[in-house]
C-alpha cells in the first residue's frame, strides 16, 4: 500500500510541477472563460432575453447563469490538454516508463488522472475567484458545495481525454481530434443557453444536447452552486466516467497492443 500511495503522490507532483511550468497554460485557462464571460455574455443575454432560468425560479443574470458552464469548460480543456501531454509522453518514451512500474496499469492512469483532475479543480476556483471579483457571485456555500461536483466531472472530462489518447497514437492527430470533440461537446450542452430554450429552436438538437455527458456534468456543477442536488445529472455523469475510463484502461491493456502488431 506504501508503494501505491507513493507512485500516486510522485505523479501527482510531477503533474502539478509540469503545470507549474507552463504558465501559459494557466493564463490561457483562465482568459478564454473570461472572454466569454465579459464579452460575449452582453450578447447572448440581449439575444435570448433569459432572466428566470427553470428550475431555479430565481432572478439571476445571464452572467450568472453561464459561470458552471465556463467552469466546465476549464475542466474540459485541462482533460484534453493533460491526455494530449500523455500523447506527447508515449512519442519521447517516458510514458513507457510508468506503464512499466511493478503496479497495476489501471492505478497509474488512475493516478494520472487524479493528478490532471486536481489541477482542473485549482483552475476552477481560479476562475470563480475573478468572477466573484468581477461581481458575479454564487450563494457562499454553493463554492463549497460545488468542490465534489467539479471533482466528478473534472474525472469524467479527463477520462474521456484518457480515452482519446488510448486509440490516437500521433501527437497531430490528438490535437486535431481535441477540437473535433471538444467545441461540439461544448456548444451542444446547457453550458450557454438552457435546453429549454434549445427545445424552442430544434427538438432534435435538444435531444443531442440532453444525451451529451457534458450538459450532465454542467448540470452537476450548476445545481451544487445553488446548494442543491441533481441526482440524476450525478448518476449520469458517473455513469460516463466509468464508461470513458474502462475504454481507457482497455485501449492502454499491453495484450491488445500486441495483438495489433502480430495481426
Amino acid at each position: 500500500m506504501n508503494a501505491w500511495l507513493t507512485s500516486l503522490q510522485a505523479i501527482v507532483t510531477r503533474e502539478a510541477l509540469r503545470f507549474l511550468h507552463q504558465r501559459g497554460r494557466f493564463i490561457a485557462a483562465l482568459v478564454r472563460p473570461l472572454v466569454w464571460l465579459v464579452v460575449f455574455a452582453a450578447g447572448f443575454r440581449a439575444a435570448l432575453g433569459l432572466s428566470i432560468i427553470p428550475p431555479y425560479q430565481t432572478y439571476i443574470t445571464y452572467e450568472t447563469y453561464i459561470v458552471p458552464g465556463l467552469c466546465g469548460m476549464i475542466l474540459l480543456f485541462n482533460g484534453m490538454q493533460s491526455s494530449l501531454s500523455l500523447v506527447y509522453d508515449r512519442e519521447m518514451g517516458s510514458m513507457r516508463l510508468l506503464l512499466t512500474a511493478p503496479l497495476p496499469r489501471w492505478w497509474l492512469l488512475l493516478a494520472k488522472l487524479i493528478g490532471s483532475t486536481a489541477i482542473s479543480i485549482l483552475q476552477a476556483y481560479a476562475f470563480l475567484g475573478i468572477a466573484w471579483l468581477y461581481g458575479i457571485k454564487m450563494p457562499a456555500l454553493g463554492y463549497v458545495a460545488a468542490l465534489p461536483a467539479l471533482a466528478i466531472a473534472g474525472l469524467m472530462l479527463g477520462a474521456l481525454g484518457l480515452m482519446l489518447s488510448s486509440f490516437i497514437r500521433q501527437l497531430e492527430n490528438f490535437a486535431g481530434v481535441m477540437n473535433f470533440v471538444i467545441f461540439p461537446m461544448f456548444f451542444l450542452s446547457s453550458a450557454l443557453y438552457p435546453l429549454w430554450k434549445m427545445a424552442e429552436a430544434s427538438i432534435l438538437l435538444h435531444r443531442i444536447c440532453a444525451a451529451n455527458p457534458f450538459t450532465h456534468a454542467v448540470e452537476l456543477i450548476r445545481f451544487a452552486l445553488y446548494t442543491e442536488a441533481n441526482l440524476p445529472a450525478l448518476g449520469w455523469t458517473l455513469l460516463a466516467t466509468v464508461v470513458f475510463l474502462g475504454l481507457a484502461l482497455w485501449g492502454y491493456d499491453p495484450a491488445r497492443g500486441m495483438i495489433r502488431r502480430k495481426g
